[in-house]
């Protein structure tokens, strides 16, 4: 049940689409702008990061047709029957789109969690030449960019496809990559420079330029960091890949997902590690603190 509204200073009017399948689908028979995606906590009252959400969509149109304010107020009333319909742990997946005209419009679906095992188990992802034409502005023009790899990977069961440009990983096609990495292959002048506890589990890396800043990932390195694990910002060369003892990728709406083969080189020992098992549990809790009320 994926329902969509255009926003204005009224009153919310609902919108039918032909395609109706996918938020993606929602997306693609819109005008072109820019979106956020993001999920709800607490019954769909609350929000990891949505003043982050929506500053990124915000800030490249000039004249909105809608403020941010209006927006927040409107959206709550637009969730209460996935609350209704789903009890009281029941959660929605928002999209909030913006066309480079300023009309503001809302998709929401209920929100559906991944299997268990994905997180237990890790996933397999593959690595593809493409990067966004402007990687700090999350556009809708990507989603029909990427349309061809989408289906791909979907058609070979793999989870997500890693952008890659001049042997270095940038980041996933819908979310920001990790890695770890042995002190030994980092550079840094001395292994002093690093806790005692975290010399033999490495350090965490991830690409800086070039890649859309994620509100997942900002979250991430600071729970990393609150944790006393260090982050360092550098992209994963391809060459070092048999090196990486820990790989994994976030996202909103998946939170921290365990990575365990690229393309056909095995991460590590095949299964999530001690890093990445250990950021997911403080990721969690962290959630719980910080999801803002809408």
């Amino acid at each position: 049940m994926i329902r969509t509204w255009k926003i204005t200073q009224s009153s919310p009017e609902e919108i039918q689409l032909n395609d109706r399948s996918s938020l993606d689908a929602i997306t693609r028979q819109l005008p072109e702008g820019y979106y956020s995606t993001f999920r709800t906590y607490d019954g769909c009252r609350r929000v990891l990061g949505l003043a982050s959400h929506l500053r990124r969509l915000y800030g490249p149109v000039p004249q909105p047709g809608v403020d941010a304010s209006t927006l927040r107020r409107n959206l709550l009333p637009l969730l209460d029957p996935y609350r209704s319909l789903f009890g009281p742990a029941g959660e929605a997946r928002v999209r909030v789109m913006m066309t480079k005209e300023g009309e503001v419009f809302i998709a929401i679906e209920p929100l559906k969690l991944l299997p268990g095992e994905v997180y237990e188990r890790g996933v397999r992802v593959e690595t593809v030449e493409m990067q966004r034409n402007t990687p700090r502005l999350k556009s809708t023009a990507f989603i029909g960019q990427s349309d061809d790899e989408r289906r791909h990977i979907a058609r070979a069961g793999i989870f997500e496809a890693l952008l890659v440009k001049n042997g270095r990983v940038l980041e996933g096609m819908t979310s920001n990559f990790f890695y770890v990495l042995p002190v030994a292959s980092t550079s840094l002048r001395s292994t002093r420079e690093v806790p005692m506890h975290f010399r033999e589990r490495g350090i965490v890396c991830t690409a800086q330029r070039d890649i859309l800043l994620g509100i997942t990932r900002r979250n991430v390195i600071r729970v990393a960091r609150a944790s006393g694990i260090e982050v360092r910002y550098r992209p994963l060369n391809l060459d070092h890949l048999p090196a990486v003892k820990e790989a994994f990728i976030t996202s909103s709406s998946r939170g921290i997902v365990p990575v365990i083969r690229i393309d056909e080189t095995t991460v590590g020992d095949g299964k999530p590690g001690p890093v990445t098992k250990q950021l997911s549990a403080a990721y969690e809790a962290y959630v719980l603190r910080k999801a803002e009320r809408i």
